[in-house]
């Protein structure tokens, strides 16, 4: 249990450090200060957005070859059958990284 909680506090710690430097560099004018959370939403956005792909084509690529030598027979339709989903899989991929592009950017 005392493990967990140590985790949970360095990435807390983690965070802080990460995201607190924009706020500790604030300009006198408080009425003006940017602010940074779209980005940092629209990178964490992005970058689980790539995660999730990763674990989604290696587990279609695992299935697929996984399935190819238990019946070689078929192999033609579950390679068809692959090269579908993982085109889907990539099109959500893209449409949110360009979601956190436009968060970003706007």
């Amino acid at each position: 249990m005392k493990m967990q909680v140590m985790k949970v506090a360095v990435l807390a710690l983690m965070v802080l450090l990460v995201t607190g430097g924009p706020l500790f560099a604030a300009p006198k004018d408080m009425g003006q200060a940017p602010f940074y959370g779209l980005a940092i939403g629209a990178g964490l956005g992005a970058g689980l957005a790539i995660i999730g792909a990763g674990i989604g084509f290696g587990r279609i690529g695992a299935a697929a070859l996984e399935s190819m030598a238990r019946q070689p027979e078929v192999q033609a339709r579950i390679f068809t059958t692959m090269f579908l989903i993982a085109a889907l899989l990539e099109g959500a991929t893209f449409f949110g990284l360009i979601i956190c592009l436009l968060m970003a950017l706007g």
